[in-house]
């Protein structure tokens, strides 16, 4: 096993993926795009109506000060962990550092043996695998989510867990509303209950219902399977694969931390990064 600076390896990193002069992370998947706009929509849509069909007409100001407080923080919440996600580089492994000069420069002896992807040219570390997408090694990588348009891996991982916690927790609250403001029509016969028509009120609230339960669905299967992940010290592709450990595992606390950092409330912002690894995963030797 050998150890790099985690910085050195940064430094090593092409331009490969990223925008805006090479300051943003940002894979080109036609697909991966359209799926993180449709997110996009979709919580706008949510946003749309839990405020203007439910909230503002509200009677009612304190329970809809307080819910629109609450949906809104939740809303925003989601919205800034999905663009982390997107935009952070998930531990992308240097492209082409396969090379005589580089494998000379980082210590490597003559005759000594290393994983060497052949579709990025480059040395692996222990636990990267290759993304077809994002034409990459990922360090840690767990899979390839199309609804961020990214990679979750070493580096992101964090921001993906908030992003599902957040996007579960709108839509209960949505489904919430939703059950509650349809009681509310009932009761009162669909007068005075929308600023829109009965007709009109009743597709809003469906559509919205659906797509509540949908994403609450997926995103708490989503949520769990990450935590038990984490829990584990195993990654979606090591699980799947049923790989053999051969990395030492970290205690479960241990693992938690190396993706959110020591406990606080930065724990649940998208804002806050933990603690940069001063040191990278070892390089695993084999034919």
């Amino acid at each position: 096993m050998m150890e790099f600076e985690y910085t050195v390896l940064r430094k090593e990193a092409d331009m490969h993926n990223r925008c805006c002069g090479g300051l943003v992370w940002c894979i080109k998947d036609i697909c991966g795009i359209m799926c993180a706009a449709l997110t996009w929509l979709l919580i706008l849509y949510a946003e749309f109506v839990v405020m203007v069909v439910m909230l503002i007409p509200s009677p009612y100001p304190v329970y809809s000060t307080i819910n629109g407080v609450v949906f809104q923080s939740l809303a925003f919440l989601a919205f800034a962990s999905h663009l982390r996600t997107m935009f952070t580089d998930p531990g992308a492994v240097p492209k082409g550092n396969a090379t005589k000069e580089m494998i000379q420069q980082m210590g490597f002896r003559e005759g000594q043996m290393f994983f060497k992807c052949h579709k990025c040219c480059s040395i692996k570390p222990e636990r990267a695998h290759h993304c077809s997408v994002c034409q990459r090694c990922i360090r840690k990588m767990d899979h390839h989510c199309p609804w961020v348009n990214n990679c979750v891996g070493e580096n992101n991982q964090k921001y993906f867990v908030l992003f599902t916690f957040y996007i579960a927790s709108i839509s209960i609250h949505a489904l919430f509303l939703s059950v509650n403001q349809t009681i509310t029509c009932v009761k009162h016969e669909w007068k005075d209950c929308s600023v829109y028509s009965p007709p009109a009120t009743v597709v809003l609230l469906l559509f919205l219902v659906f797509e509540a339960l949908l994403f609450a669905i997926f995103t708490v299967i989503m949520l769990a399977a990450q935590m038990q992940a984490i829990w584990n010290d195993e990654t979606g592709i090591e699980q799947l694969k049923k790989e053999e450990a051969r990395w030492v595992k970290k205690s479960r606390w241990k693992s938690i931390q190396a993706v959110f950092g020591r406990f606080s409330i930065s724990w649940f912002s998208p804002f806050t990064t933990p603690l940069p690894r001063m040191k990278h995963e070892g390089f695993l030797y084999s034919v």
